[in-house]
């Protein structure tokens, strides 16, 4: 009798604070979302000096009817489906929004019958996560090149707290997205025999590396991304003096 009423009190708090984690997700995510909407929608420009922004990155102008379309509008859209069909966020906002469940182990609410199909309907979305993942690896080769280019500004080396900022921001991104879930399955994911696929078995083992961490790394990615934007934003409104990135 003693053990069952443990094991009630357990179950019983774990229903109450099962949804302190994926609250915090989702109102984390929910504050990017709106940020990156301001970044992108709102905003034309994202270079200061030799800082580009990975949300402008590459930079691409088209101009509709004399117009300039918001640049990062082309390119932000692969960084964001990544991040929404991830495997990570995708536990993230399925508990957080729809408490389907609230954690592994706690049950569905008895008073609520289960709605959850899987990824089936509008979710089937989510299967775009490996195409959006292809543009990621091209886009990573730009960011790479924007971290190198910024180092030589006006014919000479340049140096500044956006330089070690961007770095940061650069390895946050290669970590998150080399450790992602489908470049794992497009390493091993369909071999039987590693033994008879080396090259394939040392690639999966180093991004299972990775892997293990993957939603640390989508976490610190997301913070330097906004971290590094942030920062050229308030260079390009003036809001910190030139001094500090010169």
């Amino acid at each position: 009798m003693a053990a069952t009423a443990t094991a009630a009190r357990v179950e019983a708090r774990g229903r109450r604070l099962a949804w302190v984690e994926p609250t915090l997700e989702m109102a984390v995510l929910g504050a990017f979302t709106i940020y990156a909407t301001w970044v992108v929608v709102l905003n034309t420009t994202g270079r200061y000096g030799p800082y580009l922004s990975p949300f402008y990155s590459p930079p691409v102008e088209i101009r509709l009817a004399g117009f300039l379309v918001p640049p990062a509008i082309w390119v932000a859209w692969a960084p964001l489906v990544l991040r929404f069909t991830c495997y990570h966020y995708r536990k993230a906002y399925f508990r957080g929004m729809f408490g389907h469940p609230r954690a592994c182990a706690v049950a569905e609410h008895e008073r609520r019958p289960s709605r959850y199909r899987g990824e089936t309907g509008l979710w089937a979305v989510n299967n775009l996560h490996r195409y959006a993942f292809y543009a990621i690896v091209v886009q990573m080769v730009f960011l790479w090149y924007d971290v190198a280019a910024q180092f030589v500004y006006q014919g000479a080396f340049h140096l500044g707290l956006g330089s070690l900022i961007m770095v940061v921001n650069v390895i946050c991104l290669s970590a998150y997205t080399f450790g992602c879930h489908a470049l794992r399955h497009l390493a091993g994911g369909g071999g039987d025999c590693f033994s008879c696929h080396r090259v394939r078995h040392a690639l999966w083992r180093g991004v299972t590396v990775l892997n293990v961490r993957h939603g640390r790394w989508a976490w610190a990615s997301l913070a330097t991304v906004v971290a590094t934007d942030l920062y050229i934003r308030l260079l390009i409104f003036g809001v910190i003096p030139p001094a500090w990135w010169v």
